[in-house]
C-alpha cells in the first residue's frame, strides 16, 4: 500500500490509558525510539476518564513533542470506545495500537506496521501474538479457554486476540460494525471484509507500575451475545458485487 502524498502523518500510535500516571513517560519514550527515522508519525493518547495525574503528565510531555496528542473522555467508557475515539482522530493511513501499561513492548511496532504496509493491499491487520505471557497460570489459563471458544465459533484462525498490540488500515478499522468488545474480533471481523490477517510473536513483560483499570471480566471472557452476534455478522456477509457507471 502506498501513502498519503498530501498527509505530514503515514502512522498513527494509540493508545488508551485510565490512570497510568507513572507509566505515560516511559512508554512514549519506548515508542518514540522505535519508530524514529522510520516513517512519520503521531502519537495519540486517549485519557479515559483518569483520576490520577496521567492528564498533567501527558500536558507536560506535549509541550515537549509536537507529534503527540490527548483526547480525553469526561468519564471511563472502556477500551474499546476508547481504541474508536482514538481511531478517528487519527491522521495516519496505518493505525498502530498498544495498551497503556507498558506490558506490550513497543519495540515489535514497526514489524506489526510493515507487515500492514508491505501487505499489497491485502492485509488489512496485523496482530500480535504473545509469546512468555506474565500472567498468573489462572489469568493464562481463562485466556486460552475464551481464545479456544471463540476460534471454534469464528474459526478465525488467531490464537491471541488479547494483545495490544496490533496494527490496521484505518479505513478498514472504519468500515467495520462497532459494538463494545469490537477490539476482541478484529481478526474475524477483517477477514469478513476479505482482508488477510498477518501475525507478528512478541513478548509479554510486566507493567511498569500500577493495577490494572480495565476490568478482569472486561479483559479475560468473551461477551456470550457478542459472540453470537459476530457469528450471524460472518454468516451474513455476502460477496460486494463490482458496480460500473454507465455512460
Amino acid at each position: 500500500m502506498s501513502f498519503s502524498e498530501t498527509s505530514t502523518v503515514d502512522v498513527s500510535i494509540v493508545v488508551p490509558v485510565r490512570n497510568e500516571a507513572d507509566n505515560v513517560a516511559p512508554l512514549i519514550a519506548e515508542i518514540t525510539a522505535a519508530l524514529d527515522g522510520r516513517w512519520p508519525y503521531e502519537i495519540i493518547y486517549i485519557n479515559d476518564g483518569s483520576t490520577d495525574a496521567t492528564p498533567q503528565r501527558l500536558a507536560d510531555l506535549m509541550k515537549q513533542r509536537p507529534n503527540l496528542r490527548r483526547l480525553d473522555h469526561a468519564k471511563s467508557s472502556g477500551q474499546s470506545a476508547a481504541v474508536r475515539s482514538r481511531v478517528r482522530a487519527a491522521r495516519g493511513v496505518v493505525v498502530a495500537t498498544l495498551d497503556g501499561d507498558g506490558q506490550n513492548n513497543p519495540a515489535f511496532l514497526p514489524d506489526l506496521i510493515a507487515a500492514v504496509v508491505n501487505g499489497n493491499g491485502r492485509v488489512g491487520l496485523a496482530a500480535g501474538q504473545r509469546v512468555g505471557r506474565k500472567d498468573t497460570g489462572f489469568k493464562k489459563m481463562q485466556s486460552r479457554i475464551a481464545n479456544a471458544v471463540r476460534n471454534a465459533i469464528l474459526k478465525d484462525g488467531t490464537r491471541d486476540t488479547g494483545c495490544g498490540l496490533k496494527c490496521f488500515r484505518r479505513d478498514v478499522f472504519l468500515s467495520l460494525p462497532y459494538f463494545d468488545g469490537l477490539h476482541r474480533f478484529l481478526p474475524a471481523l477483517v477477514r469478513r471484509e476479505g482482508f488477510d490477517i498477518a501475525y507478528v510473536d512478541v513478548t509479554d513483560r510486566p507493567r511498569h507500575s500500577g493495577v490494572s483499570n480495565y476490568g478482569f471480566f472486561d479483559r479475560l471472557w468473551i461477551g456470550i451475545m457478542d459472540l453470537a452476534g459476530v457469528w450471524w455478522l460472518i454468516r451474513r456477509k455476502r460477496a460486494t458485487p463490482v458496480a460500473t457507471e454507465f455512460k
